[in-house]
């Protein structure tokens, strides 16, 4: 399934020369951004298969990933306990390329300047694989759950609201 894609990333670059085997949807954003259930429905994927990449910030000032159903609300209580932080908060969309090297809409959780410690969402166990950012805007992959684990270091916790 893995195949040369004229998209080079980063996040296609890594997953490429990890040998994980992927899939590209490409989708169009007109406006240079598109809502996670939007890009989900414009590639014919089931919504809770697509998943959005969230950067946050603790109190301690460290940054974190989380990554969860794009049709989902982040539970910040939640992932603050997860990450061991007394409080957390998204990052301003301002600040997402220098903290992460990519842009608002087109954010990986693969391939990210540094290697934050990540969560995703346990209801990613329910699939065999997801469908995450490839790192710009009208492009996301499809990898195995556990490649994506182990490629971004990222634990399995409960994230989103109920």
């Amino acid at each position: 399934m893995a195949r040369a894609s004229k998209h080079k990333t980063n996040a296609v670059r890594i997953v490429e020369a990890k040998k994980i085997p992927y899939k590209v949807y490409e989708y169009d954003a007109p406006d240079g951004f598109l809502d996670g259930l939007s890009v989900a429905k414009s590639t014919g994927q089931d919504p809770e298969q697509v998943f959005k990449t969230l950067v946050l910030q603790g109190a301690s000032r460290e940054h974190y990933v989380c990554v969860i159903p794009v049709a989902k609300e982040l539970d910040l209580k939640k992932a603050a306990k997860h990450f061991g932080e007394k409080k957390i908060e998204m990052i301003l969309a301002r600040n997402i390329t220098k903290v992460t090297g990519y842009i608002k809409g087109g954010c990986s959780p693969v391939g990210m300047k540094k290697l934050f410690k990540t969560a995703v969402d346990a209801s990613a166990a329910n699939w065999e694989r997801i469908i995450v950012s490839a790192g710009k805007v009208g492009l996301q992959m499809e990898l195995p759950v556990t490649a994506l684990l182990e490629v971004t270091r990222a634990s399995l916790a409960e994230l989103t609201a109920d």
